[in-house]
């Protein structure tokens, strides 16, 4: 028997109420059963049907009762069989009893496995529970339902219960769903099972769950406080990546009538020399090398092994800080949950304690952790306390791993309040933005939350499975078209689009959309044109838009420039600034320019390089600006401006002056020190000068 061996058996209500979400049924518990072919191939899978004018089960003929009930596939190992029988569920002519399809779900797992396999028996009810079940002999519907969530939990089963309820059923018997949904909440709490409510397609194909992953421990230990105060712990996966399933190498070479053939593709690779590529290096003559700069360092393995760092396990208590100083985004990995010690009272009460006052005080904890003896990295994380609103489930952590100052990394970005007032909306346009986002929100006040994380699939992967399942009948079938329901997932949905089709079409008419012609430039040319901050380029306004548009770096050419050369500066500026592959390139590149500058003044004759020195100081200012290093450039025009005073070349400041060159202001550049009206002062004593 394996190891993860489950046994499944499917409820599914197929009576006139449900007629309507039964093709969506199908689709999901196709699905269910394609993946268990895949990820859980000696499972068990069984299928009872109830709603339907027939009765066919062994209680009805052993007891008597539990009529319009039919197994429809009994208990066995899945095959692809089974997914042939999903796929065309019989359609039912009379209102189901669930709790009878319940009892004869239990009796059916009782037989073949009794005390066996406990904790991997599961049931899955499907229905709308929107009709009455019928009144018990003896007692009430409650003590019934009591009896038999006893005797679930007795025998290890548990049960996952999905009531799909569209907009019509809530306007039915509204006493009989609320009787219904108490008599499904005694089960859930007495055997601590799943009962979901969804109201569409795309949620009740989220709702199942496909795949049984049994929890596994990441470590067993102690949480050390203190030196003298540490309390036992494990730790488990909360959640994880669903990650795309490793597709192998399959070969075709194996003769037909070798049957033990496994197909399978192996690789070897063979290390030779590069000066006589005849000779194999056999593996005890290999060492590894790893790249430092331009050089190979070899290291051995023994090496390695003497600077390798060897933290020793635990969990250690670092120290306590405010919930508000741990960002959200500052989340690296998957999340674990952090438990006391199952069956340790005293480790219970200290979490429990420990959960409760970090929680009143709005206080996480700082915490290393090497989950493993021999674990080469150390992480650390942070514990967020979660407490547990049931009786029956203690108290608890969240750890997630934060991290390293290596690992941060700080982009700047400028404000939107620095660009001009002409490219900014107005109060019209922003008013169509703001009610565009209200009529396009998918959790609206006082309705249920669309593609909600808990019940919306990840649709490639749903696609790709369904796909696998239909090669596997037919090797040359295409790939079909995108299901409706995925559509859904990964497409607008029509009817909110042309429900909100006003104010789609109002916030399309207040942004006028043209091609802008002067993209097409190269920005060395745009800034040939209008240099920033000229007077040509303020009295038009349309010109600011498409200049201030064009961010300079999109131009960039895509080779590395090591230096700017004085044939093109302004290319191997901007080139350089693109570059990210170190930390020194956009100070370089500045210093760089600064130098260029300072060269072409110098041997500037009656103003020959005026027009060149404009374009390099126009690049230096908007690459300044973008890297929000006002400073840098702020300080080297007013080392400029003096030293042509001070070297007779009064002629290049009144060259920059006409041109209104200007200092970067506060509103362009956060970190500027300067205002907008000492910007404008600085032209006039520069032509004063």
């Amino acid at each position: 028997m394996a190891r993860n061996k489950e046994a499944l058996l499917l409820l599914i209500d197929v009576g006139p109420s449900m007629h309507t979400v039964l093709p969506e049924v199908e689709k999901v518990c196709s699905m269910l059963v394609q993946k268990k072919l895949i990820f859980g191939k000696y499972d068990d899978v069984g299928v009872v049907i109830f709603g339907t004018e027939d009765t066919d089960n062994e209680l009805t003929n052993e007891v008597g009762g539990y009529e319009h009930v039919v197994v429809l596939n009994h208990l066995k190992v899945v095959d692809g069989d089974l997914i042939k029988v999903l796929e065309q569920l019989p359609r039912g002519t009379v209102d189901g009893d669930f709790l009878d399809a319940i009892v004869v779900g239990m009796d059916m797992l009782i037989k073949k496995f009794g005390q066996t396999i406990k904790g991997k028996k599961r049931l899955c009810l499907i229905t709308d529970a929107t009709h009455p079940i019928k009144d018990p002999f003896e007692g009430t519907k409650q003590d019934q339902v009591s009896t038999i969530a006893e005797q679930m939990f007795a025998h290890g089963m548990k049960m996952e219960c999905i009531v799909y309820r569209g907009q019509q059923d809530m306007d039915g018997n509204t006493s009989v769903i609320e009787e219904n949904d108490i008599l499904l909440d005694i089960i859930s709490k007495m055997t601590s099972s799943r009962k979901v409510h969804v109201e569409n397609s795309t949620s009740l194909l989220g709702a199942l769950r496909t795949r049984n992953i049994s929890p596994v421990t990441i470590y067993r230990g102690e949480l050390e406080l203190s030196s003298e105060v540490k309390v036992l712990v494990w730790v488990y996966k909360k959640t994880s990546e669903e990650k795309f399933p490793t597709l192998k190498k399959y070969s075709d070479k194996a003769p037909e009538t070798d049957k033990l053939a496994t197909h399978e593709v192996k690789v070897e690779f063979e290390y030779k020399k590069v000066d006589d590529p005849s000779k194999v290096v056999p593996p005890e003559q290999r060492i590894k090398g790893y790249r430092y700069g331009p050089q190979v360092v070899p290291i051995s393995s023994a090496e390695w092994e003497a600077v390798k760092f060897k933290p020793e396990k635990g969990v250690k208590l670092l120290g306590f800080t405010d919930a508000s100083n741990i960002m959200r985004h500052y989340y690296m990995k998957d999340v674990n949950v952090v438990i006391a010690q199952p069956g340790n009272m005293k480790a219970a009460l200290a979490v429990s304690a420990l959960a409760r006052g970090m929680k009143e005080m709005n206080k996480v904890a700082i915490v290393r952790c090497v989950w493993r003896q021999g674990q080469a990295n150390v992480v650390i994380g942070v514990l967020s306390p979660n407490i547990s609103e049931r009786d029956d489930v203690p108290d608890s952590f969240y750890f997630n791993v934060v991290p390293f100052a290596e690992d941060v990394r700080e982009f700047q970005f400028p404000s939107f309040s620095n660009l001009p007032s002409s490219m900014l909306p107005n109060n019209e346009q922003q008013e169509a933005a703001d009610n565009l986002v209200k009529m396009l929100e998918l959790s609206p006040t006082g309705k249920a939350e669309c593609l909600q994380p808990d019940f919306t699939p990840n649709p490639v992967l749903e696609r790709f499975y369904r796909y696998l399942e239909l090669k596997s009948r037919h090797l040359d079938a295409a790939v079909p078209p995108l299901d409706d329901t995925l559509k859904k997932i990964t497409e607008p949905d029509s009817d909110l689009l042309s429900h909100s089709k006003p104010v789609i079409d109002g916030f399309r008419k207040l942004f006028e959309l043209k091609e802008n012609p002067k993209l097409k430039k190269s920005s060395r040319r745009l800034l040939r044109e209008k240099p920033s901050g000229s007077n040509e380029e303020r009295d038009d306004p349309g010109n600011i838009v498409d200049a201030e548009a064009v961010n300079f770096i999109e131009h960039a050419s895509s080779f590395k420039v090591e230096k700017i050369g004085e044939s093109t500066p302004v290319q191997d500026f901007e080139s350089m600034m693109l570059r990210r592959d170190g930390a020194d390139w956009v100070s370089k590149a500045i210093a760089d320019m600064k130098s260029i500058i300072m060269q072409l003044v110098t041997d500037s004759f009656e103003g020959d390089n005026f027009q060149k020195v404009l374009e390099c100081l126009i690049a230096l200012r908007k690459g300044c600006i973008l890297e929000q290093e006002p400073k840098h450039f702020n300080e080297f025009l007013l080392k400029l401006c003096k030293f042509c005073t001070e070297k007779d070349l009064a002629s290049f400041n009144e060259f920059l002056a006409s041109k209104n060159v200007l200092l970067i202001s506060k509103s362009e550049a956060e970190e500027s020190e300067i205002t907008e009206d000492e910007a404008k002062i600085f032209l006039v004593k520069a032509e004063q000068k």
